[in-house]
């Protein structure tokens, strides 16, 4: 205590910023009610002012034993910088596998399967790698019981329940295993800081100490995080920073299917999904979630469409279903489930102006099936000509795909990766799409000769391809 005393300051935690008393509302995120009490040791001035002498004294007598590797000299063998689960959906995610001494972490829902995946993922690589699981939540005991019951297999997995995070780094130096599953990271506890676990600093601070081994001797670690009441990863923001990537795993407990969903990835493509089908013993691969999602379409109704989203460098075909009804008050509704609100008032103004369809005492209610969010603008063609067919009630054809983006001019402008969609389209079965005409000049023709490619300049020449 000679050295520093305690000090009590409050730690937001949305963003991680401190203050010395407590707020109402977080200054730097604007959150309410997001500012706790942390305990910190605080350096003395005496000892803060010797150590950095000393460092400086350091500095100019050229004392240090960092040492410098030539870039042209570090391996970059792929085959040897990556472990390949053949969980292939989660190497999609991650880029091709797991890269040595990377620190991923997994966020989702309780029960969403985050244990579940990490096991599943332990027993997929434990014939050729040697696995270290350490649990904080659940006893060795139970971990066994599910990894009976998910039929892992259990030869080269060592299980020790423990949330010291100094025994644990030891542990890890001493055994050198091939992965690292930590789970979770709310319950690691670290001695040198003084406040409970899982408060901002202990989760700070246990972070560090684990990249720091895992860096230091190349092993790649896994570690899970709770989310918080916004599905984000509870804890401070600069956990998200230091680690190489973020996963988050999620999934409508009403929906058999899980989505792993990449948001960080210094190793290959944000924003990459893979699919999963939770059933009674783990997690199986959906390789084909375009058919998963138009498997029980239904056939010659008015309101449907389908669209083509891209989530990283994969395609996937989503069914759009819009109701158009006359309206019983005097301000008429407007719904939209997994499209944007305010782009779906967008897209109505630009039908009623640009194409003459006026929805002004209409009801409109728009719905993603299969609870997919379709945040990209190309998916905004198949939006208006669903809402179209919807209100003169003629049905769009089984076998059509609609593909653009919608301006205020009510112009079909381009959009990228056009020749993967279609490739999904084709694969699936669908022989008409309409598309921007300023993009048939870039196609190559002769690969989609199976399909009937419509190009339309205008949404008004785009509903005039469907009737």
């Amino acid at each position: 205590m000679k050295d520093g005393k305690l000090k009590s300051i409050y730690v937001c935690s949305n963003c991680g910023e401190t203050s010395p008393r407590w707020m109402g509302r977080c200054p730097s995120c604007g959150e309410w009610n997001t500012m706790t009490e942390d305990v910190v040791m605080v350096e003395s001035k005496s000892t803060a002012s010797k150590r950095s002498a000393s460092v400086a004294t350091g500095r100019v007598q050229g004392q240090t034993s960092l040492k410098a590797d030539r870039l042209a000299d570090i391996s970059t063998d792929e085959e040897k910088s990556r472990i390949v689960t053949g969980i292939h959906e989660l190497d999609r995610v991650l880029g091709g596998g797991i890269v040595l001494g990377s620190v991923v972490l997994l966020g989702g829902e309780p029960g969403a399967g985050k244990s579940t995946l990490l096991l599943q993922l332990c027993g997929a690589i434990s014939g050729s790698h040697h696995v270290l699981y350490v649990t904080g939540e659940e006893s060795t005991r139970q971990i066994k019981l599910r990894a009976n019951r998910l039929r892992v297999a259990q030869e080269n997995i060592s299980l020790v329940a423990e949330t010291e995070i100094d025994e644990i780094c030891g542990l890890i130096e001493q055994m050198r295993p091939d992965l690292v599953v930590i789970d979770s990271i709310q319950t690691m506890h670290c001695s040198d800081v003084s406040s409970s676990a899982g408060s901002v600093s202990q989760v700070k601070e246990c972070s560090a100490r684990l990249l720091a081994v895992a860096k230091s001797c190349e092993i790649p670690t896994f570690i899970v995080g709770h989310v918080n009441k916004d599905g984000a990863i509870a804890g401070p923001k600069v956990m998200e920073h230091i680690v190489d990537t973020v996963l988050y795993f999620e999934g409508d407990k009403t929906l058999p299917y899980r989505i792993l969903r990449g948001v960080k990835n210094r190793y290959g493509s944000t924003n990459e999904i893979g699919m999963f089908d939770m059933t009674g013993t783990g997690l199986t691969e959906i390789e084909n979630p375009s058919q998963l999602l138009l498997d029980g379409r239904p056939l010659g109704i008015s309101g449907n469409c389908v669209a083509c989203t891209m989530e990283g460098t994969r395609p996937i075909l989503s069914e759009v279903q819009a109701l158009v009804t006359k309206s019983g008050f005097g301000t008429p509704r407007r719904a939209a489930s997994g499209f944007d609100f305010n782009r779906t008032n967008l897209l109505l103004a630009v039908l009623e102006k640009r194409a003459g369809y006026f929805f002004a005492n209409l009801d409109v209610y728009i719905n993603i099936v299969g609870g997919l969010d379709l945040n990209e603008t190309a998916c905004d063609l198949a939006v208006c000509l669903a809402m179209a067919s919807a209100l003169m009630d003629k049905p769009i054809g089984d076998k059509t795909i609609a593909i653009g983006e919608v301006g205020l001019a009510g112009e079909i402008r381009n959009v990228t990766f056009l020749e993967n969609r279609l490739r999904e389209a084709q694969r699936i079965g669908f022989t008409k799409a309409i598309v921007p005409k300023h993009s048939l000049k870039q196609l190559e023709l002769s690969e989609f000769s199976d399909m009937e490619l419509v190009g339309v300049s205008y949404i008004r020449d785009a509903i005039q391809a469907i009737k």
